[in-house]
């Protein structure tokens, strides 16, 4: 059974992931390079938050920004309006995210939103929020909100790109934990019995309104956090980049096409997307759009070729090469 697998086997290779990309700064101190993969295990974060709702429970979101947006203004709101302290800020804006979450969940679930309906209604709320964010002075409107540069430990500001670098990753790696976790427990047993069929997980006693929404709030939860972190990284956002479709797209997207319901895959897939972009942008001059123009393509090969993403590729070339060695 899950729970009883070897711890080793289980988690070892994700803090063994985490050794070899810590490694990175010691070796390459290119600021472009670090300032990219920061970027990369922001989406990263934003991509597990959804595969735990998505790829996990089989509830697919097109309306993540929603979290992400509420994580980045929290926490820039609160340190600039009123002066709170930028860690106070960051673990208020993760629990407003994850409240957020409950609220969308508890309308939509009590519904009776599934499938495509789910993810419209989840698209609606982002937008929603979107157009309040870019319409509201209390957020800054179209001017969007900046956060003061005062490079300070204190102040959750650091002169190193590595040290960014290294939170983003332990931030990564925390959730992939318990990820690992949520594989190995009853709560992610239910959750693949609702992906798998929802109406028999309810008729053998799964309470599937209950699951699906501790899921959407810890999924909220996590996405609030990439958000709280990008606004805390950057210091500048407005309500195209807190609630723009970007976020949405790339935190539905990475799960995809590194695999679906995995520990790896949303990581995988932000990685590669991220780099993939970066150089078809490189390439082509940054013509506006080619990203998504991308982003589509990479979609449309995964699903009619690869639907178990890059990491069910990877298995399947495993068990062909352990069957020719026997």
């Amino acid at each position: 059974m899950r729970g009883q697998a070897n711890p080793v086997r289980a988690y070892g290779p994700i803090l063994l992931m985490a050794a070899v990309l810590g490694a990175l700064p010691l070796l390459a101190a290119s600021n472009t390079l670090l300032n990219a993969m920061v970027l990369a295990l922001i989406i990263a974060l934003a991509a597990q938050g959804w595969n735990i709702l998505g790829g996990y429970g089989g509830q697919f979101s097109f309306g993540h920004a929603a979290f992400f947006g509420m994580g980045a203004y929290c926490t820039a709101i609160l340190q600039t309006r009123f002066g709170v302290n930028a860690y106070i800020a960051f673990a208020a804006a993760v629990a407003v995210g994850s409240l957020v979450g409950l609220a969308i969940g508890y309308l939509s679930f009590r519904s009776g939103l599934r499938g495509s309906y789910f993810a419209l209604g989840t698209l609606a709320f982002a937008e929603v929020f979107r157009i309040l964010a870019n319409a509201s002075a209390f957020t800054g409107g179209a001017a969007g909100v900046l956060i003061k540069l005062d490079v300070r430990p204190e102040t959750f500001q650091f002169a190193s790109r590595a040290v960014y670098f290294w939170i983003a990753l332990g931030l990564v790696t925390a959730v992939m934990l318990v990820n690992r976790w949520i594989e190995r427990s009853r709560f992610g047993a239910w959750l693949v019995a609702i992906r798998e069929n929802e109406d028999a997980a309810k008729a053998l006693g799964v309470d599937t309104f209950a699951v699906k929404l501790k899921a959407i709030t810890l999924s909220a939860a996590i996405t609030a956090v990439s958000g709280a972190f990008y606004a805390q990284y950057f210091l500048f956002l407005d309500a195209g980049i807190a609630f723009g479709p970007w976020i949405s797209v790339e935190a539905l997207l990475a799960p995809i096409i590194g695999g679906l319901g995995t520990v790896f895959g949303p990581v995988i897939g932000a990685l590669g997307l991220h780099f993939v972009s970066e150089m078809t942008r490189h390439v082509t001059g940054r013509i506006p759009g080619i990203d998504l123009v991308l982003y589509g393509a990479l979609l449309v090969v995964m699903v009619a070729f690869a639907r178990d993403g890059i990491i069910g590729l990877l298995m399947k070339l495993r068990a062909r090469l352990a069957g020719g060695r026997a």
